[in-house]
């Protein structure tokens, strides 16, 4: 098949690879805080992604020197998450 080239790439090896599409949707981005304000556990973020059915997968971005990210799927899922907006609580 013959892909266009606006969605080839390359890997790491030089080899060309294509970029397809699994899902795409809308994402909720947050961070944890303690009580006090300052930040939880070294500023680890967490996406929750949700695609056009309406399935979420949730990352834990935990951050590793250098600025960067590792992202881990939590061992087990709440249903129901809320998140503080500064002024009110949201679902997620």
């Amino acid at each position: 098949m013959k892909y266009p080239e606006s969605v080839l790439t390359k890997n790491r090896k030089g080899e060309t690879e294509v970029r397809l599409l699994i899902d795409k949707g809308r994402f909720v981005r947050y961070t944890y805080v303690y009580p006090d304000g300052t930040k939880a556990e070294g500023g680890k973020v967490s996406i929750i992604l949700t695609n056009e059915k309406g399935e979420q997968v949730h990352y834990f971005l935990i951050p590793t020197k250098g600025g960067r990210y590792l992202a881990l799927i939590p061992k087990e899922e709440k249903t129901q998450r809320k998140v503080w907006d500064g002024k009110k609580e949201v679902e997620v």
